[in-house]
């Protein structure tokens, strides 16, 4: 009958994930007991006393994937500067995936060894699993006119310290700068975050796609921007008729598209299928330059699995995710 049409479905979307190892859903991020995790707070170390503390909190807004760093002030800096101060400035990358396109800063002060900045940087396009994953590294640095800017000292804070929605302050002793786990060069690069919105339309019989809005794009032009679109193929596609692109975002590396694009294709065709998304930067007069993309589909793995299976599975309902995007796209279509 009718009615158990939509069990019939879901159970294909289950055996067609089946056959390609677990479900997202029986993939929760290893979960392991809490470990007591004695916090280097409130330790006094020689760092301490020679490079100087920093205040900050930090709060991740978990409904709009958001975290907030607020820069309060730093104390007994170490001197950088032939006149015993330093012009000391903050800045965050969050780790792993150091790139210019996750790089934050506040403005610099001068002539100062406790400055106070009471800054807010925002990261956006931030996922539940950005918060198990990934580490927040904080240097304190000094500008210099003349020379290469000066590190004083960094603190680095596994986000997965932090509680949804909940503000945490840190009042920490800089440290000397750590060296950066060499497992991290072999992870991409990341170019940026986008957020897509995947729904299938029953009525229609088909997949539409929402290009949203992009963030901490890498720059790719001289003027440290990229004039940003984004390109969507839904591959296999024998005829090439699956290309859409968004409209181009002038001198922005957050930029928002808020456009959408239909798909007509049986929803059991649809899980043999994936969609690859690439975020370019347009050039004049030469080739445009690929920032980064990500592929949604039954071959990903973690979110972009788990997008795709939840859009599958929930017929008729609007689902929006922010994705990482990288600067390698296996058999993706890397022309313009």
């Amino acid at each position: 009958s009718p009615a158990q049409a939509p069990r019939e479905d879901d159970e294909d979307v289950d055996q067609l994930f089946g056959a390609h190892g677990t479900t997202p859903a029986e993939q929760p991020a290893k979960s392991q007991a809490p470990e007591e995790v004695v916090d280097p707070e409130g330790y006094e170390s020689d760092d301490c006393t020679t490079l100087g503390t920093l205040d900050f909190s930090l709060l991740y807004d978990q409904e709009n994937n958001a975290l907030h760093c607020t820069i309060n002030k730093a104390k007994g800096l170490k001197p950088m500067d032939h006149n015993g101060l330093a012009d000391p400035y903050v800045k965050l990358h969050l780790l792993p995936g150091a790139s210019k396109a996750n790089k934050l800063r506040t403005k610099t002060l001068h002539n100062t060894l406790n400055p106070t900045w009471n800054e807010t940087l925002t990261y956006y396009g931030i996922t539940d699993e950005d918060m198990i994953r990934k580490t927040l590294r904080i240097s304190v640095c000094d500008e210099d006119k003349f020379r290469h800017n000066e590190f004083i000292g960094e603190t680095r804070i596994p986000l997965k310290k932090l509680k949804p929605n909940q503000t945490k302050n840190f009042n920490i002793c800089l440290e000397k700068q750590l060296p950066i786990d060499k497992t991290e060069d072999k992870s991409l690069e990341e170019r940026g975050r986008i957020l897509i919105s995947l729904k299938y339309i029953s009525q229609k019989q088909g997949l539409q796609v929402g290009i949203m809005r992009c963030a901490h794009l890498a720059a790719m032009d001289a003027n440290g921007y990229s004039d940003p679109y984004v390109k969507i193929y839904l591959k296999p596609d024998e005829d090439k008729k699956s290309k859409h692109k968004t409209a181009v975002k002038k001198k922005t590396l957050n930029p928002e598209f808020n456009e959408e694009f239909f798909y007509e294709i049986k929803h059991g065709d649809l899980a043999k299928k994936t969609l690859e998304v690439t975020v370019w930067d347009y050039d004049i007069g030469k080739s445009n330059d690929f920032i980064g993309g990500v592929v949604l589909g039954i071959n990903a793995k973690g979110e972009r699995l788990k997008h795709w299976f939840d859009c599958l599975k929930n017929k008729d309902k609007k689902i929006e995710r922010w994705h990482t995007l990288t600067n390698e796209l296996p058999g993706a279509v890397l022309s313009d």
